[in-house]
């Protein structure tokens, strides 16, 4: 078996990421989509869309890192980490996402791009560096 650690680069704190399940992603940045992007059939024109980063807000001024305030929608997040390896692994939503109405898909990857993520309902609150997905040797 694939020790997952050995493929993913920039972990905030290992110890607290690394768990029997797999190893949990964080949330460096959240984009709003405001231009719609291409795809075609070739590949030829595809574009990608115009995003503008979401605004962060502290919480207290005292607050070291800061909140992003999302309303029911679709958003691109960016993670801290990045993948070191070609070793296909599964990257899914962690539990604590979904029990809050949020979500991403369930997608194999090798590289980690911009993921889509879908906030329903009354919106979320995600935390700079929240652990939002978790990722799993297929």
């Amino acid at each position: 078996m694939v020790e997952i650690t050995e493929h993913v680069e920039g972990l905030l704190h290992e110890e607290t990421q690394l768990h029997d399940r797999g190893l949990d992603l964080t949330v460096a940045d959240v984009h709003e989509i405001e231009e719609p992007g291409r795809v075609d059939f070739g590949g030829g024109e595809l574009e990608e869309a115009g995003t503008t980063p979401h605004e962060r807000t502290r919480r207290d001024p005292e607050d070291k890192y800061q909140w992003w305030y999302l309303d029911a929608g679709s958003y691109l997040i960016e993670y801290n980490e990045t993948l070191s390896g070609r070793e296909p692994l599964s990257l899914q939503p962690r539990d604590a996402l979904l029990a809050r109405g949020a979500f991403h898909p369930t997608v194999t990857v090798e590289e980690l791009d911009s993921m889509a993520l879908s906030v329903g309902g009354a919106g979320i609150r995600l935390k700079e560096n929240a652990r939002v997905s978790t990722l799993l040797v297929e």
